[in-house]
């Protein structure tokens, strides 16, 4: 079994939430197996292993799990992105569209020099939102956004499109 598909095994789907008709993609139960835990930060900083990282930027807040560990492994920094009023200091905040409403998130605004060269990951890339405001943030600080990398990505949402012309790199695609 390619390692794909032994961590796609390892999610669990929960039909019906949070709301009828949506098949949720569950990593907690991927997370609490230490090797799979393991094999999926390996891969979804392989990709990038060529590559001068100076932090891995985590989204709110599986994000934080996986890209943690990463920023480790690469000896390197760690910078959350968080939703508003979570951060302590100074902030600069980018606001995004949802379905229905909108969302924001917010980054220390002295998290990173100019030039720097960011990695940002999450857990999930579905309709793309979320990482594009992120993207929109980070560029607002002078980062380097060298590339984004998913444990799962939602193909069938497309939000790879509203990424572009980011790198996007992905493990296990549903």
């Amino acid at each position: 079994m390619d390692l794909a598909a032994n961590l796609k095994a390892r999610i669990r789907e929960v039909k019906d939430f949070p709301e009828p008709g949506i098949s949720y993609k569950d990593i907690t139960t991927l997370l609490k197996d230490g090797l799979a835990l393991k094999q999926a930060v390996d891969e979804l900083g392989s990709v990038f292993s060529n590559e001068q990282i100076d932090f891995v930027v985590g989204i709110e807040s599986r994000g934080f799990i996986l890209g943690a560990p990463l920023a480790v492994e690469r000896g390197c920094g760690f910078i959350p992105v968080r939703k508003p009023g979570k951060l302590p200091a100074t902030t600069l905040r980018q606001e995004y569209s949802l379905e229905y409403g909108s969302d924001a998130v917010e980054i220390h605004e002295d998290a990173i020099t100019k030039g720097q060269q960011v990695l940002v990951v999450d857990d999930v890339l579905a309709t793309g939102g979320t990482m594009q405001a992120t993207c929109q943030l980070l560029e607002r600080v002078g980062a380097n956004i060298v590339g984004l990398t998913f444990l799962i990505e939602l193909a069938f949402l497309k939000g790879r499109r509203l990424l572009e012309p980011y790198r996007v790199e992905s493990i296990i695609q549903y």
